[in-house]
């Protein structure tokens, strides 16, 4: 793997010698100025500026920033033209002349008045994704292209490049790694990711961020990243929304729904969004131990419902002053009904149905407000988060093979309520022309109360808590020196928890911990010419034992496997370095990267029998910290357009890991385990345009087999098919899709420790889809409301 990467740097480097200009000498005239809207004096971001010769021929250009400024160099001597361009807006044209007295033309401000010929409702959505490398992230501006590919949040991001979703469980990885942070707008959600994702419609996305090597500004948890989803922020004059529902059919039919609407008037924008997603879902599978002619078989049915409901409002004081608010209702019911079927030579010895009803309901409450000091991004801005959330499970379990047996027939209730609270203050400061200065400070705290009553013998009533408190500090400071852009900076991080666990006739057991760590972050990027960009990077991050993984308190998950928590868990820290190289042609663009991560006291997941069992055939569930692993990986990505009709999309990945250690925890004496561990995944989108309204798309995808010290999962393919028309004058579309046609989506493994066993696990990855998505509402997105649907961070509107 090492060799590939030095013939991966090689490459890079020719290329970047053979984007060198060969003429160094600048051309010598320069024309700055801001755009700004004539009725509110807001200044205008991404006006596009032409330059043209007395002949009209295009010289150059370029836009204004978020500011509204422009600065067009390399303009040669002589008498030309300066267009400003903007959708909605009348053109205006500008005479200019550069020569050697005047080699620096400033044309001030720019006021553009809106056209009232324009229509007062344009949708501009490009047919196919592009992708733009900024100097600490990858920004994926979704196009109809991946919008069709999913109807849902969570299915389209199985097609963007480094990211898996678990099929039957909703989890996000990213580079083959589970531990990810996913934000929505920048903002933590208080719900998880699995069921969150689900209910977003792919609609509502605007764009994808892998920050693979997020800088200093961020928390640092998460080890191999964070995946930032920007919503569309519909703040248009008047009343607008849209409405987006589908069924899917597969073993069982399950429906979803989902609406979003503002009302925007004077300085107030309000908005709303409700999502609703219900339906069972059908899972099966076994695990086999053949030496033991044992076999348990599992059949699942999972049950969800869940209502999701947002309200809020942007209120905009005055230029300078926002003030935003919301708060996210969910409520949910979930659980199902399971049974596990027992084999031992050829006699059932368990067959257990265990039947589970959980209701959750969490609130979210949010206030945010931003003081702008000028309008050249100077600005502070307080943001308070608070969330409250509150949890009952019910769960019965009867084996009517050993009806006498308490250990397998029980009623178990759990209580869980959690809060959460985060506070930031960030200030930033366009300290100079080509420089910008963040400094901002974090407090988080996180608490959790959990109460199990069971009457399951061997297993004693327990509860616990579970506090932790994070308080940080961040500064960053980024540099322009000509087609260079940097950034450095750190994070200060004190971590402190405190945990208490409780069991019948047991003592009670303390978890405590104190750390204080710094997390430095280093970003380089070179635009060599307006169609290639290089990136190199490099951050510090980590990843904290969760509660149910120094959980001590022993849990019955199946007859033949209890899960526990270690309390001796430590952090898993993390080096990560990466290298990025991203080209535009006509037609489509390219990026290749690569990447190495030392991670330290690497968490994992391991098995151990059971020693509490005389008839050794039971098993523990737990977590371990093995030895440090190293991690190297490449990626490729590409988009073209084969054809006016014919787009494609295709990415792949190589992941190389090392991983070190033990799997057998009850001997001391137990052989220390290697494994080398080298995992290749590829996905491909093909689109076709069959009419002005009619499209057809097929994705196919291959997840490469995978190992580490005790388990080998062998590989997945998917392919999937389908197909959307636009009705209703293109308010409306009717979307049909197939996915995994041949039904290559299983999980299979194998292991030889503790126990030689074998199993594989199946859900309804085939599934029938038929959706419709509808767009109402006729306000005009004036210039002041484009400025604030653009800046998607920080801002409160959008769906959820």
């Amino acid at each position: 793997m090492k060799k590939i990467l030095w013939v991966f740097f090689f490459c890079i480097t020719t290329l970047v010698k053979a984007q060198m200009p060969k003429n160094l000498v600048a051309k010598p005239g320069t024309v700055s100025g801001k755009v700004i809207e004539k009725l509110t004096n807001q200044p205008l971001p991404y006006v596009n500026i032409v330059i043209y010769d007395t002949a009209k021929k295009v010289i150059t250009g370029g836009i204004t920033d978020e500011t509204g400024v422009f600065s067009i160099k390399n303009i040669p001597e002589g008498v030309a033209s300066v267009e400003v361009q903007f959708i909605g807006f009348k053109t205006i044209t500008k005479a200019i002349t550069i020569d050697k007295k005047n080699r620096k033309v400033n044309l001030g401000t720019i006021a553009l008045e809106e056209d009232s010929t324009t229509l007062d409702e344009v949708e501009v959505r490009a047919e196919t994704s592009t992708i733009v490398q900024k100097v600490d992230r990858k920004v994926i501006n979704v196009g109809k292209d991946l919008t069709s590919a999913g109807t849902t949040a969570s299915e389209m991001l199985n097609n963007v490049q480094s990211v898996s979703v678990d099929s039957q469980t909703g989890n996000i990885s990213l580079r083959g790694n589970e531990n990810v942070r996913i934000l929505i707008d920048g903002k933590p959600t208080n719900i998880s990711a699995a069921q969150l994702l689900k209910q977003i419609p792919s609609s509502s996305i605007k764009s994808i961020e892998l920050i693979t090597n997020p800088s200093a500004k961020y928390n640092p948890e998460g080890m191999s990243g964070i995946i930032n989803i920007v919503l569309h922020k519909n703040a248009n004059i008047g009343f607008n929304g849209n409405i987006d529902t589908g069924l899917t059919a597969g073993h069982f039919v399950r429906y979803n729904a989902a609406t979003n609407m503002n009302y925007k008037t004077g300085n107030v924008n309000f908005f709303t969004n409700y999502g609703y997603n219900g339906g069972d879902n059908y899972n099966y599978g076994f695990v086999d131990r053949p030496n033991e002619d044992r076999i348990q078989n599992f059949e699942f049915i999972n049950k969800n419902q869940s209502h999701l409901f947002k309200i809020g409002a942007d209120i905009y004081l005055n230029d300078k002053n926002t003030l935003s608010f919301y708060t996210t209702q969910n409520w949910y019911n979930g659980g199902g009904n399971g049974s596990t079927l027992i084999t031992e030579n050829g006699t059932i010895t368990s067959n257990a149905d265990n039947i589970q009803d959980i209701e959750n309901q969490s609130s979210t409450y949010n206030l945010n407000y931003k003081l702008d000091f000028d309008d050249k991004g100077h600005n502070i801005e307080f943001e308070a988060n608070y969330t409250d959330i509150n949890g009952i499970e019910d769960a019965v379990n009867i084996d009517t093979e050993n009806q006498n047996n308490n250990a397998l027939n029980f009623i178990t209730d759990i209580t869980n309520d959690a809060s959460n609270t985060q506070i930031n203050l960030d200030y930033t400061n366009p300290i100079h022309k080509n420089g910008k200065l963040e400094i901002g400070a974090e407090y988080r705290q996180n608490s959790t109360k959990n109460n199990n009553i069971t009457t399951q013998d061997g297993n004693p009533n327990s509860n616990f808590t579970y506090d932790r408190y994070i308080y940080s500090a961040y500064v960053n400071y980024g540099h322009q020196f000509g087609k260079f852009n940097t950034q450095i900076g750190a994070r200060f991080e004190q971590y402190d928890i405190e945990g208490n666990f409780n069991q019948e006739n047991e003592s009670p057991a303390k978890v405590t911990d104190e750390i204080f760590s710094v997390y430095p972050s280093v970003f380089i990027s070179y635009e060599a010419t307006e169609k290639d960009q290089f990136q190199v990077s490099y951050s510090r991050r980590v990843d904290r034992p969760g509660i149910q993984q120094v959980n001590p308190i022993r849990e019955w998950s199946t007859p033949l496997i209890t899960s526990v928590g270690n309390p001796n868990l430590f952090p898993q820290f993390t080096n990560s370095l990466e290298l990025n190289y991203t080209h535009k042609f006509k037609g489509g663009s390219f990026s290749l990267g690569s990447f190495y991560r030392n991670v330290n006291d690497v968490i994992s997941r391991i098995t151990y029998a059971d020693l509490n069992d005389p008839s050794g055939r039971s098993q523990i569930l737990t977590f371990q910290n093995f030895d440090d692993t190293d991690v190297y990986g490449l990626e490729f990505s590409s988009n073209y357009k084969i054809a006016k009709w014919w787009r494609t999309n295709f990415s792949t990945e190589i992941y190389s890991q090392k991983q070190f250690g033990i799997a057998d925890l009850n001997n001391p004496n137990a052989e220390r385990l290697e494994v080398d561990n080298t995992v290749f995944n590829a996905r491909v989108s093909n689109s076709f345009t069959a009419t002005k309204n009619l499209r057809f798309q097929v994705f196919a995808m291959y997840r490469g087999a995978n190992e580490d010290i005790q388990w080998k999962v062998e590989p997945m393919w998917m392919v999937n098919a389908g197909g959307s028309y636009t009705i209703l004058q293109g308010k409306g579309t009717i979307n049909l899709r197939v996915n995994d046609i041949f039904k290559g989506m299983k999980f299979a493994f194998n292991s030889t420790n503790p126990f030689v066993q074998n199993g594989r696990f199946n859900w309804e990855s085939r599934t029938i889809f038929l959706g419709f998505n509808y767009r109402f509402g006729g306000g005009k997105n004036k210039a002041k409301s484009r400025r604030r649907r653009d800046s998607n961070e920080k801002q409160g509107g959008g769906f959820f």
